[in-house]
């Protein structure tokens, strides 16, 4: 709701001759907040909802937390804009207040994310991962109930909702590489909506939409959604991008981690390559471990 109202207010910053009526749709995710991710199929548990609304006409555009869009949206909707990109890294909130490193010895952590879990216990075999679901308001207090030692979570979410103080590290971009589109809102429209893709074309920004296209094109290469152990992170300099990847088996035990750069024009070709390097390295066969 909060990145909603955020893109409502662009709007009507950028369009005050137009009205821009906010309507609330729950997804399937949202129905369920205790229910494994993973018992739900996974891909596309927070956007079906919003998708299906938009083909009905129900709605013109949706705002998604781009991280969480499947790579394959239905023919008739597109990614009209991706917002500037905001804090990509992970946050790691404890109840002690004590950063990864210093967490005791079977520290219980709690996270939805596969890919958070791999690159935590890769980092540190003797925490206890456990099962997390829940907006970012019913994860701290589950936390702060005593269900978990600490959390992790996408810091963008804490700032959004100006959380930040409740953040005790921020994990860097070598402890944890983020989730492909990580930090970016993505709008959604219909693909024939010439008049709402003029409008959002306004919101967009180049240089975060090429980097996310590059990380979502490594995604997709190595035949991942975003419910697998698979990372990347782009950024972008004097119109070239540096693409890092990683694959990490899911208990942690092995990890594959490149980097390759390539022209802004070309992001997904740039995607795919690395993709192409990692698998040349095993990363197929580190995914089915």
């Amino acid at each position: 709701m909060c990145q909603a109202h955020f893109v409502q207010a662009q709007l009507e910053e950028r369009f005050p001759y137009r009205s821009f009526e906010l309507k609330t749709i729950k997804a399937e995710a949202d129905k369920n907040p205790e229910l494994s991710l993973a018992r739900m199929g996974g891909e596309g548990v927070f956007v079906k909802e919003l998708e299906a609304a938009l083909l009905n006409g129900d709605i013109d555009c949706a705002v998604h937390s781009l991280k969480d869009l499947p790579l394959d949206a239905p023919p008739a909707l597109r990614i009209a804009a991706v917002l500037a990109r905001e804090e990509p890294r992970d946050a790691l909130v404890a109840r002690a207040g004590q950063p990864l490193a210093a967490l005791p010895s079977s520290s219980r952590i709690g996270t939805s994310s596969l890919r958070r879990k791999s690159q935590l216990l890769r980092q540190r075999q003797d925490l206890q991962i456990l099962e997390m679901r829940g907006n970012v308001d019913t994860r701290l207090r589950k936390l702060d109930e005593g269900r978990y030692d600490a959390i992790v979570l996408a810091a963008c979410g804490l700032i959004r909702l100006g959380l930040e103080k409740r953040v005790t590290e921020y994990l860097s971009l070598k402890q944890m590489v983020p989730e492909p589109g990580q930090g970016a809102l993505a709008i959604e429209a219909r693909a024939h909506d010439q008049d709402m893709a003029q409008m959002l074309s306004e919101l967009n920004d180049a240089l975060s939409r090429a980097c996310v296209e590059a990380e979502r094109a490594f995604l997709r290469a190595l035949g991942g959604g975003c419910r697998v152990p698979i990372a990347a992170y782009a950024l972008c300099a004097d119109g070239i991008i540096t693409l890092d990847g990683t694959v990490v088996a899911a208990d942690g035990s092995q990890q594959l981690r490149d980097r390759a750069t390539g022209p802004i024009a070309d992001p997904i070709a740039l995607g795919e390559r690395l993709a192409e390097e990692l698998t040349s390295q095993g990363a197929r066969k580190l995914l089915m471990k």
